[in-house]
């Protein structure tokens, strides 16, 4: 009895621990399996936007494109945060007059006052009460424009504005008349428009070095690069550029009103959407742009104020190439060619001579030997900045510098103080060129599929830039007056 008893304990015992052992291991596989279907579920968000169109699916990749650059800017100060701090790119802006904005605004009252008449019609806007800050991105990026710079860089509109480009729904797509090489103005929400150049080519494909400069390809990721260096050399004369994927078919074959461009699209034979428009160069059937299958990289950048408005002046420039496969221009032939630009009107007085030298430096380091004309504002007559429009032809060769780029330094021996100083910043190890520029172009939409410029072409901008430097030391060992000095308006403090 007392045996039977003592296995019936030990019975129950042994069940107990079974039933407790169970009992874990339920709770621990339920605990599992809530975690592996929290970690896989995507937001709700993106399940309730999703509903397997081709549209859809694009702005799904740009939105998951977004989240990336948020991560990224969780990091800490950077070499860019470090450089932007630096006193040389926070130097005290002159005082501006009302005419030194290219645009103003019109009170209510002045709107009233001003019917019939046309005095400043040119140059003005209707306020229609409504406060500055309240105007969509683009109109405040036009009414920010001062005779000494295209946008202030600390101004919180300028990241507005790119993120406006790169994620508002496009109302329209239009081929844009002129040039040699396609591009398409898109319309927006607010009456914003873009100009639209395609990616044509992959980014580390170089240039064939048997190519003219004026027979190569026009490249999205060199007009946003060139955007990012204007920026980061403290020049601040190109509009703002942004990378964005658009859907070729819903988002400008649907919707173009533009019939000649509409006559374009085909299904190619790997079945990619593709289309080739009507231009000078490269607009034919052996030359498209096509989408992977619908989605293709594009540069987006923001618009000028309408020549209506505000009228520009198209220069010539002193150093502008022969566009010709036999003959040299002038200054290709002729050592002393600057003693006669010094002479002609408007670069024989004024800055007009130390802005050129500028754009050199920066077609230079992004090797731009495609820099025939430039423009200005004429309402500021010769008394303002040059716009450093048009740079699809840069970065084309990584493994070869074109020294004739920086003409108008070598032959003229004159540069802005502040340039310099800027260009011996760069060169710094505590800075470095690439690095800014790599930091800075990793913050674009498209950055996130792939670098927007390719190491080779990264180190060659710190190649160029000890080129420029080396330059201003070989003017500075043969002239006195190398220097124009920007700065002494801003103390004595500045190192030679």
């Amino acid at each position: 009895m007392v045996r039977r008893s003592r296995g019936q304990s030990t019975r129950s015992i042994y069940l107990g621990l079974a039933c407790i052992s169970l009992s874990l291991h339920l709770l621990l596989a339920i605990f599992c399996f809530s975690v592996l279907q929290s970690a896989c579920v995507l937001p709700t968000v993106h399940d309730q936007k999703w509903n397997g169109s081709i549209s859809e699916a694009t702005e799904e990749a740009k939105k998951l494109l977004g989240v990336e650059k948020l991560m990224k800017k969780e990091k800490g100060r950077s070499k860019l945060e470090e450089l932007f701090q630096h006193p040389l790119y926070n130097l005290p802006r002159p005082e501006l007059q009302e005419d030194d904005w290219l645009l103003r605004l019109k009170t209510d009252a002045e709107a009233e006052d001003s019917v019939g008449e046309d005095e400043d019609e040119e140059n003005s806007i209707t306020n229609d009460s409504e406060d500055k800050e309240t105007h969509p991105p683009w109109l405040q990026f036009q009414l920010g424009i001062s005779r000494w710079e295209l946008y202030d860089r600390n101004n919180p509109n300028l990241a507005q504005l790119t993120h406006y480009l790169a994620t508002n729904r496009i109302l329209g797509a239009v081929q844009k008349t002129g040039g040699t090489q396609l591009k398409l103005l898109l319309s927006f929400p607010n009456y914003g428009q873009a100009l639209l150049k395609p990616m044509r080519q992959s980014r580390d494909a170089e240039t064939d070095v048997n190519l003219f400069y004026f027979s190569d390809f026009e490249r999205h990721n060199a007009e946003i690069a060139a955007f990012h260096l204007d920026r980061l050399l403290g020049f601040n004369r190109i509009p703002p550029v942004v990378g964005r994927l658009v859907n070729i078919t819903t988002e400008i074959r649907d919707i173009t009103a533009d019939r000649k461009l509409s006559r374009t699209f085909f299904t190619s034979p790997a079945g990619n959407t593709c289309f080739y428009g009507q231009c000078e160069y490269y607009c034919s059937t052996e030359n498209p742009v096509c989408g992977r299958p619908h989605v293709l990289e594009v540069s987006l950048a923001a618009m000028l104020p309408d020549l209506t408005l505000a009228p520009r002046r198209s220069w010539r420039s002193p150093w502008r190439r022969s566009y010709s496969r036999t003959k040299l221009a002038q200054w290709e032939k002729d050592p002393a060619y600057c003693d006669t630009v010094k002479q002609t009107p408007p670069y024989n007085s004024g800055t007009r001579l130390v802005d050129l030298v500028d754009m050199a430096v920066l077609d230079f380091l992004m090797s731009n030997m495609d820099r025939h004309h430039y423009e200005t504002f004429e309402k500021f007559g010769n008394e303002t900045f040059l716009l450093h429009l048009d740079n699809g032809r840069a970065f084309g060769r990584h493994s070869q510098d074109e020294p004739s780029i920086l003409a108008p330094l070598t032959q003229c021996c004159r540069i802005r103080r502040s340039t310099l100083l800027r260009l011996r910043l760069l060169s710094l190890p505590e800075f470095r060129l690439s690095d800014v520029v790599r930091e800075s172009l990793d913050l674009d939409p498209l950055g996130a599929v792939a670098p927007l410029l390719s190491e080779p072409h990264l180190s060659a901008l710190d190649r160029r830039l000890a080129a420029v430097l080396r330059a201003v030391q070989t003017c500075q060992e043969k002239h006195t007056d190398v220097i124009y000095d920007d700065l002494k308006k801003h103390g004595d403090h500045w190192p030679d």
